[in-house]
């Protein structure tokens, strides 16, 4: 429910506040005063239309219960809020949000229909109808759709499973083929963790045997001084241990690198350096020694589920062979309880349809492939033809009338309602079951009407007259007695007669 409504700075409004009560609230007022610009302000601020957008516009709404976002904090009085400067801005409870995002928010809870619109009797809109109307009565049928959505959701998972099997079947061979001979290279090679370091380092080594072997033989030289050195000590009669033990450790060292310095001379230098040729060719392919490893284990998992895919696809085709006539004795039973209630709802809408001057109303069923709704496609007709040759009028006095029949047993409130002109350029009898519907609707719906009929206006909760005095527009919220003058000049024109007077009375009695 929307309770406040603040804006400024629109169109030929200066600044505008109202308080809106529950029910049925009419706007009327000569024609150009500007209710419809206050009609797309409304939409504008739900993030419907960016047209009737004002400097300001401010909506304090009361949440949906079922309303819910992750993105964002809700509190149970929301504030909306639209702000145009160098471009038009939207905020929810001070947060910053993008009007998709808000119009997707408020789709389900806020309802606009206009002379211009036609939507509304699309074959999934009157499937969820005719569903809806049954869910609230059958328990049963809840649980059947309820079943039918989650397999047929799983059935659809598994088709597009073995489609895309099909397609890589197309290429077995050749994935087969390349997923073998990647592993077959990265083996041939048998690339080791750690492998190219050590190498490097005997590269370089080897690059240096020679000077290791001439600065050892001249370095040698140094034992033959050691004796020596010993009988210096030992005159001295001083402790030359840290010396000697200098000494051993240097022998070892010496002996160490010569050994060394052997083993190079009989390493294969061509096979050192064809060893990193092919080291660094997996490098520059896969990244690293480790990452080509990874990348073998991954193509021989890949390769095992190629050739598992024969039975995958065998068994897929066995699931979906059986799923598919699961599914369609419960998209049979599905269709039979929407046909049986079409039939409940077009004897229900009989009255209405009546009372509005149309002729009555019938679904037409058609069968349809297997499908997230079932096997149904759904039509509806008007008499000997169908909708889309009604009149923008007839049309949305036809969507009152489906709208009254569902909620016959709903209580709890359904939202907004925003009806522009909806009672337009019709005949007295049409006026009075229009208001009649939209009075029964407004028990669940807050409603905003556009009207320049007396029989709506006589029957809103609240009614707000909007003027203009040259080139400013007003808003009133109107009293019993306003009610009356501003009723007996839609029926009468501005100088209204004591027996427009006399019947606005009686309409609001």
């Amino acid at each position: 429910m929307v309770e406040r409504l603040y804006l400024r700075d629109l169109v030929t409004f200066r600044e505008v506040e109202l308080e809106f009560d529950k029910g049925l609230v009419v706007l009327s007022g000569p024609s150009g005063a500007g209710k419809s610009v206050l009609i797309s302000a409304l939409l504008s601020s739900f993030g419907f239309t960016t047209q009737g957008a004002a400097a300001l516009c401010e909506l304090s709404v009361n949440k949906p219960p079922k309303l819910k976002s992750d993105a964002y904090m809700l509190e149970k009085e929301l504030t909306l809020k639209a702000l145009k400067k160098e471009k038009l801005r939207y905020f929810i409870d001070g947060q910053n949000i993008s009007k998709k995002t808000l119009a997707e928010l408020f789709k389900p809870y806020v309802r606009y229909l206009s002379v211009r619109d036609k939507s509304g009797f699309e074959s999934e809109t009157l499937i969820e109808m005719i569903d809806d109307s049954i869910k609230s009565r059958e328990k049963h049928f809840k649980a059947l759709l309820k079943e039918y959505k989650k397999r047929y959701a799983h059935y659809k998972s598994k088709a597009q499973e073995l489609q895309k099997i099909k397609e890589d079947e197309s290429r077995l061979a050749e994935l087969i083929e390349f997923a073998a001979y990647e592993i077959e290279k990265i083996e041939r090679i048998d690339p080791q963790p750690g492998e190219e370091e050590k190498l490097l380092k005997i590269k370089q080594q080897l690059s240096r045997v020679d000077k290791i072997r001439a600065a050892l033989e001249k370095a040698s030289g140094i034992f033959e001084l050691e004796s020596s050195i010993e009988e210096v000590y030992r005159l001295l009669e001083k402790e030359g241990d840290v010396f000697f033990d200098a000494m051993n450790q240097l022998r070892a060292d010496f002996e160490e690198t010569q050994i060394l310095a052997d083993e190079l001379e009989e390493t294969d230098v061509e096979e050192v350096l064809d060893r990193l040729s092919d080291l660094t060719a997996l490098k520059n392919r896969y990244g690293s020694v480790e990452e080509a490893l990874i990348y073998k284990e991954d193509k021989k998992a890949e390769l095992s589920g190629y050739e598992n895919i024969e039975r995958d696809k065998s068994l897929l085709e066995q699931f979906l062979d059986l799923e598919y006539s699961e599914l369609f004795t419960l998209a049979q039973k599905i269709s039979l309880a929407r046909q049986k209630e079409a039939k409940e709802i077009e004897k229900r809408l009989e009255t209405y349809l009546e009372a509005l001057k149309l002729p009555a109303m019938h679904f037409g069923f058609r069968g349809v492939a297997l499908g997230e709704t079932g096997i149904d496609e759904i039509e509806a007709g008007l008499g000997s033809s169908g909708t889309a040759t009604l009149s923008g009028g007839e049309f949305n006095r036809l969507r009152l009338a489906l709208m009254a029949v569902s909620i016959d047993e709903k209580s709890e409130g359904q939202g907004v309602l925003i009806l522009d002109e909806i009672d337009a350029n019709v005949s007295g009898d049409e006026s009075i079951a229009i208001a009649t519907l939209i009075a029964k609707l407004s028990s669940v719906y807050q409603i905003f009407a556009i009207s320049h009929q007396p029989h709506l206006s006589a029957k809103a909760d609240q009614h707000i007259v909007v003027t203009k005095e040259g080139m400013q527009s007003r808003v009133q919220v109107l009293d019993d007695a306003g009610r009356i003058e501003e009723i007996s000049r839609i029926i009468a024109g501005e100088n209204p007669t004591e027996q427009a007077v006399a019947f606005a009375k009686k309409l609001r009695a």
